[in-house]
């Protein structure tokens, strides 16, 4: 079979027009082909479904071990982070990551974030008038979340603009990028002066990583780079997640509706937004071998794009993939926290603090109304920086 070369294109993806409005330019690469060459980046993407899962399952072919940025400063810093390794490597620092991330683990932390959520959501009903994507979203991970991972308390002031900054770093080296790096810089060094043994709560999850390498079950250098993996992560996505789903649901008033006649469509309802509105739009890998996508065949060492936020929303796989519907069927097969060995490990974490805030505000809110929407830019993170609302 004579290789096929892939189709070109010369849609930039990381202008701010492009990161505000990625859908149609999402719609333009899928139609060209299962796999196409971007000119302006200088790497392939993959923005159907089924090639994008292919590629997530695949850590053989499409590994991460060189990095999963669209930019060589930003992989060689973080190369040997979890997010950042594959196989054995990646299996030993993951289940140390994971541990509290368990269902098991996270159900003894449920009860304290339902009452906090409900604390929370008290507060804001009574005031009427909120802004969703601060008051709202920004409280239980900035709370509890970074509570229960141990940081010491001087410095986690900057954890959101850290984190910010952080996702801004794995875009291509853009203005936004560069400008972001100093910030990520005074993140590292946080991590590698103050993330240590006697400024760390004993039993918090930051704790864990240095009990794990003193066990020897991680190398000792592997903690500091590690902290990255609940920094930023542990923010910033269920942030933006949170912060798009009251959006949606004020967007879509019958769909809220619908949630209170069935609560039992929560878990759903959580899948669907992760689906339609993706919060981290794409991570990159780099192929170890010669490798055919469809009928396109791209060369061992080419970086390829992943772009879960376009597979979210390919038509051959989601039914009116635009339309929010919490009773979509297949909601659940999103590809919003990856898929495979480098699935996010952090799923299980992020839905329980998304349907303990619902569970609240089922209780106590009819309808949303819009106020001011604000978009956040970020390269790699998509979702909204201001979103008032006022209850009824």
């Amino acid at each position: 079979m004579v290789p096929v070369a892939a189709p070109t294109s010369t849609i930039e993806l990381y202008s701010d027009e492009a990161l505000l409005e990625p859908y149609p330019r999402y719609e333009q690469l899928r139609a060209l082909g299962p796999a196409v060459w971007l000119e302006a980046h200088g790497m392939y993407a993959l923005a159907r479904f089924a090639e994008c899962k292919e590629a997530l399952r695949n850590w053989h072919v499409f590994s991460s071990a060189q990095g999963v940025m669209m930019n060589d400063l930003m992989n060689e810093t973080l190369i040997g982070i979890v997010l950042c390794a594959d196989g054995e490597e990646h299996a030993a620092m993951r289940k140390v990551i994971g541990a509290p991330l368990t269902p098991s683990a996270l159900a003894a932390v449920k009860d304290a974030i339902g009452n906090e959520a409900e604390a929370l959501v008290e507060r804001l009903v009574a005031k009427g008038t909120f802004d969703a994507a601060t008051e709202l979203a920004h409280h239980l991970p900035v709370t509890v979340v970074s509570k229960l991972v141990g940081l010491p308390e001087e410095g986690r002031e900057h954890m959101l603009d850290w984190a910010d900054a952080n996702f801004d770093c794995f875009g291509p080296m853009n203005a936004r990028t560069e400008a972001a790096f100093p910030v990520v810089q005074q993140m590292v060094q946080y991590a590698f002066t103050e993330c240590v043994p006697g400024k760390l709560t004993p039993d918090g999850w930051a704790a864990g990583i240095w009990a794990a390498a003193e066990r020897g079950d991680i190398p000792m250098e592997k903690p500091p780079l590690m902290m990255n993996d609940y920094m930023g992560p542990s923010l910033d996505t269920t942030i933006f997640a949170t912060a798009s789903m009251i959006w949606l649901f004020a967007t879509y008033p019958d769909q809220w509706t619908l949630l209170r006649e069935q609560p039992d469509l929560m878990l759903n309802a959580i899948n669907e937004v992760l689906r339609i509105e993706t919060v981290l739009q794409g991570f990159s890998r780099v192929l170890t071998e010669d490798h055919t996508v469809g009928d396109v065949t791209l060369p061992e060492g080419a970086r390829v794009l992943v772009l879960y936020g376009s597979a979210n929303r390919d038509e051959r796989q989601f039914e009116q993939p635009e339309r929010f519907d919490i009773t979509r069927a297949n909601a659940a097969e999103h590809l919003a926290l990856g898929a495979g060995a480098h699935s996010c490990p952090g799923g299980n974490l992020a839905r329980m603090e998304m349907r303990a805030l619902l569970t609240a505000l089922l209780a106590r809110v009819e309808r949303f109304e819009l106020g001011e929407v604000k978009p956040k830019l970020n390269n790699v993170l998509h979702g909204l920086g201001t979103c008032m609302v006022t209850v009824h």
